[in-house]
């Protein structure tokens, strides 16, 4: 049985009364979002639109994104990446669980020096995947959009971690898997959180 979104109080700045609201709007008020499911259209646009409203906020602190997903739509993930890109804020990526295709390349895309993971975290590349039907013009502009795309995805991952353009076109053949230690050694994290800051 679901268990739902647990409510939590908050008593806002300069109000003598508490409220309950959802856990993911009090985590927001502390700077923290949780990408928690496959990257899609809704959530990219909602995680952009949080961070764009906290960046406006303060730009000066940093925002916090925890990463839980299996990966999604290259498209919308590019829409977060180049949101984090764009924002004055640095953003701290943090893997709690799996960061995996999308996911991972969100990780990797976190301030340098502010990529982490926790230690039993998994962290996974690949190429991108799709798939079209219609007319063989069709898919040939398919095939050739993918094609493109990989490309684009392994040259920032190549940045990112420092690796070779080469060796992150040979490691994201297949599904490539990884510790949080083996990540942080390939360059998409830069620690391994082993026990939480005082």
């Amino acid at each position: 049985m679901p268990i739902g979104v647990p409510k939590v109080p908050y008593q806002l700045p300069g109000s003598a009364y508490t409220e309950w609201i959802d856990i993911y709007n009090r985590l927001y008020r502390e700077r923290i979002i949780f990408l928690g499911k496959e990257v899609d259209d809704d959530i990219a646009n909602q995680i952009i639109a949080v961070m764009l409203y906290l960046d406006s906020e303060d730009n000066n602190k940093d925002i916090y994104l925890y990463i839980n997903s299996p990966g999604g739509s290259v498209t919308a993930g590019m829409a977060i990446y180049d949101t984090m890109q764009h924002i004055k804020s640095d953003v701290v990526t943090i893997c709690v669980g799996l960061a995996a295709s999308m996911g991972s390349f969100l990780l990797a895309a976190g301030k340098k020096g502010k990529r982490l993971a926790l230690p039993h975290s998994r962290i996974m590349i690949h190429q991108p995947s799709g798939g079209t039907r219609g007319q063989a013009t069709d898919i040939e502009i398919e095939a050739r959009e993918i094609l493109r795309i990989r490309h684009q995805l392994n040259q920032i991952y190549a940045q990112n971690t420092g690796k070779p353009l080469e060796k992150i076109e040979k490691d994201m053949d297949r599904d490539f898997f990884m510790s949080a230690p083996e990540a942080k050694d390939y360059g998409l994290i830069d620690r391994v959180i082993e026990e939480r800051a005082a």
